[in-house]
């Protein structure tokens, strides 16, 4: 398969430094550079992390992170309380920017473990909330993993084959194997729901656009170097040579949550998976019901074509 481009589709790559996140133009001091990693389910974000985290600059850290979902709970709940909105009446400003100020001190807190510069945070949540990761700075930078969806479906049906005696977190074992990737190709599926993020993430502005950075896993599996001497640069951080051969291996997060269905291993060599196989049909309904994104990562196969894909 050859690769795909690895930088954003629809606009130049940035290559400035991000500058920190003590910008004189942001509102509050948030100390560290963040580099926020989103994408769809089994496209190698797990890779992604520990590659990232084999640069000296970066906090080797590559689990899955709450942040996005204490941020986003919390903001619910504190929309919800009368008390709070009590004191946006008689002085707006004031509270909000106490409660912006707020934010900025939890996601501060978050990472004041860390003795990194540089720190991760991966979580697919982030798709649909870019709103927010440019909020805290507007320097931000989002990594986006994608797949051939075809494969993403493959990759967890094998992965259910290994698993059979374990249910999915939604119950899906019970149903067909077509009808298990109509359910997580859903608007509400695991993979649905996030493609539903990705498609809304193409409507952002130009501006926008520029700082976000789409890792196709094809790319990444293929020229690891390459892609990240590419990513490392858009970043801003200094040149680092990774090993694809001699990589280090960090206990994975817990499997468990999703029962096993959506693995997170590291391993110590890169080597491209082999091609899931997928029947005929269920390629037909994906390129069907997701044209924009073979449209915009996977060209060649949105032409119609049943080989490879080309350079997206």
């Amino acid at each position: 398969m050859s690769a795909a481009a690895s930088n954003s589709p629809l606009s130049d790559a940035n290559d400035q430094p991000s500058g920190g996140q003590n910008d004189p133009q942001n509102n509050g001091p948030l100390n560290k550079d963040i580099i926020f990693v989103a994408g769809l389910p089994r496209s190698g974000s797990t890779l992604l992390c520990q590659l990232l985290g084999e640069h000296p600059l970066v906090d080797p850290a590559i689990h899955s992170s709450p942040l996005f979902n204490c941020l986003t709970m919390l903001r619910e709940r504190i929309s919800d309380n009368e008390f709070f909105l009590s004191q946006l009446d008689p002085d707006f400003d004031t509270a909000y920017e106490r409660l912006d100020q707020a934010f900025r001190g939890f996601v501060h807190g978050w990472f004041a473990h860390s003795e990194y510069q540089w720190v991760v945070d991966k979580n697919r949540g982030w798709l649909s909330q870019v709103d927010l990761v440019k909020l805290l700075n507007p320097r931000n930078k989002i990594l986006i993993c994608v797949r051939e969806l075809g494969q993403i479906y493959g990759s967890i049906e094998a992965q259910h084959q290994k698993t059979l005696w374990i249910d999915f977190p939604d119950n899906l074992a019970r149903l067909s194997a077509y009808d298990r990737g109509d359910r997580l190709f859903g608007n509400s599926g695991v993979v649905g729901s996030a493609l539903n993020a990705l498609k809304s993430v193409q409507d952002l502005p130009q501006p926008i656009q520029a700082d976000l950075f789409y890792v196709v896993f094809e790319h990444l599996m293929l020229e690891p170097i390459a892609v990240m001497n590419n990513i490392y640069q858009w970043l801003g951080l200094p040149p680092h040579a990774i090993n694809p051969q001699d990589l280090t291996v960090r206990p994975h997060e817990s499997d468990s949550y999703y029962r096993f269905k959506y693995r997170h291993q590291t391993r110590q060599k890169i080597s491209p998976p082999s091609p899931h196989s997928v029947s005929l049909r269920m390629e037909k309904e994906l390129r069907k019901s997701f044209p924009w994104y073979y449209q915009v990562f996977y060209p060649g196969l949105a032409a119609g074509g049943a080989g490879e894909a080309e350079n997206a």
